[in-house]
This record gives structure tokens, C-alpha cells and sequence, in this order.
């Protein structure tokens, strides 16, 4: 079991850093140099990590891609969305996204890229702050309370000029959502970055994930938000099952 957890960690810590060699990974372990090398070893037959051949670094490998792609096609938010998460992408000529709360972030489960030549870099697998994205405040926006506190970030950092700083104003932030029913952010996590999102709900009405068009600043201009946000809270009223698709 040791292994298995020491194994976990070097994924981990491969995830945070994107590439270490064996001794940065020993010390961050406190583990010998041998022991690191031969978690490595393991790893590599299974294709988790990958050996960068010129300097002899280890980072993630496309095994993880396989069964993340596995685990992406079993989510219930993901089952069957494909049709109608192009749809839209083709509609708005924008990257949408699928995303779930884990905690007080964001995981993105999936992504379908939009027909332009600039699409947004691949968020799958990504974890970010519930308080900086449009994804984010659609997930947490018709929690209780509680969950909405816990819903929040451990530190307030500013991301950006943009980002919303403290508790009040993120409060006032989540009203604004529930009352016209999608979020906004407008390069409030990276510059230049604007996304909108709408929830997906279960049969009992509760929040299970998002849809999101996501796109650069000078595209998603403000003149579009109110219609794309009507697309996106049309995307999100099929992919709840509230219409056969």
C-alpha cells in the first residue's frame, strides 16, 4: 500500500510541476533516489509517466489520457452530450466545456473545440478556484449557504485585475447568476479569457455540472454575451433532460 500511495504522489507531483527527475522526486517524496527510480520504472511500463529522452526528466504520460478518457465517457454530465455540446460550439464558433465542482473547484470533464483557427488551449483534467470562472459560479451560485462558504477559496489571490477578491462581493456576484440563471467572467482567471456558463441539473433539480463557451476577449464581445448565454442556457436544458435529444 505504500507504494501505491508513493506512486500516486509522483502523479501528483508530476501533475503540479509538469516534468521532475528522479531526485527532485525522491526529495519531495524523502524517499532514497533508488526507490524513486524504481516507482518510475513501474510507471513507465504503464505508460503513466514518460521520459523526457534528451534530459532525462519524467512527465505525465498518455496512459492517463486513456483512462481519463474512460472515466470522461462514464461521467452522467458527459454520457450522450456530445451531440449537442458541438452543436453549440459550432453555433457560437467557441470552445464549450463540461465542468463539475470537486470541493471548492472546478474539474473540467470535457471539452468539444469550436470551427476558428484560435481555439482555447485543453482544459480536460484541469482543476481551477470556484470563484474566478463562469463555471465555477454556475456550480456553486444555487448551493445552500454552508455549501456555499464552503464553496470558497482557501486564499484569495488575484488572478487578475478582474477577479473577485472577498466574500461579499462574490455573494453579490452568485445573485446576479441565480437571477438571470448563467454566469459570466470576464478575464477574471487569465487575460483576454471570457466564458459563459449555464448549470445542468438532475431530475430533482439540483446542480451537477455546467456547460460553458469559453473564447478569447476579442471575440466574445460584449454585444454577444446576452445571446450566447441564451444558447448556452438552451445547451443546458437538453443536456438536464428536459427535452429528447
Amino acid at each position: 500500500m505504500q507504494s501505491v500511495d508513493r506512486a500516486l504522489q509522483i502523479l501528483n507531483i508530476l501533475a503540479d510541476k509538469g516534468e521532475c527527475g528522479v531526485t527532485e522526486i525522491a526529495v519531495e517524496l524523502a524517499i532514497h533516489k533508488s526507490t524513486a527510480s524504481r516507482l518510475l520504472s513501474e510507471l513507465l511500463t504503464h505508460e503513466l509517466v514518460e521520459q523526457i529522452a534528451d534530459r532525462g526528466r519524467y512527465r505525465l504520460g498518455l496512459g492517463l489520457v486513456r483512462l481519463a478518457g474512460h472515466v470522461t465517457a462514464s461521467l452522467e454530465p458527459v454520457s450522450g452530450s456530445r451531440n449537442i455540446t458541438r452543436a453549440l460550439a459550432a453555433s457560437v464558433g467557441e470552445t464549450v466545456n463540461i465542468s463539475v465542482l470537486d470541493g471548492n473547484q472546478v474539474l473540467y470533464v470535457d471539452q468539444v473545440t469550436g470551427p476558428t483557427i484560435v481555439a482555447m488551449r485543453s482544459w480536460i483534467g484541469n482543476r481551477v478556484g470556484a470563484h474566478c470562472t463562469s463555471t465555477g459560479k454556475a456550480l456553486t451560485a444555487w448551493l445552500d449557504e454552508p455549501a456555499r462558504i464552503a464553496a470558497r477559496p482557501d486564499e484569495w489571490i488575484q488572478y487578475m485585475p478582474n477577479t473577485i477578491m472577498n466574500a461579499k462581493d462574490l455573494e453579490k456576484e452568485l445573485a446576479h447568476v441565480r437571477e438571470r440563471g448563467w454566469a459570466l467572467a470576464v478575464e477574471e482567471m487569465e487575460p483576454g479569457l471570457v466564458a459563459i456558463a449555464a448549470p445542468l441539473r438532475d431530475p430533482y433539480g439540483e446542480v451537477v455540472a455546467t456547460v460553458a463557451v469559453s473564447g478569447p476577449a476579442y471575440r466574445i464581445t460584449p454585444d454577444r454575451y446576452e445571446d450566447i448565454a441564451q444558447q448556452v442556457v438552451e445547451a443546458a436544458r437538453k443536456l438536464s433532460g428536459k427535452v429528447e435529444f
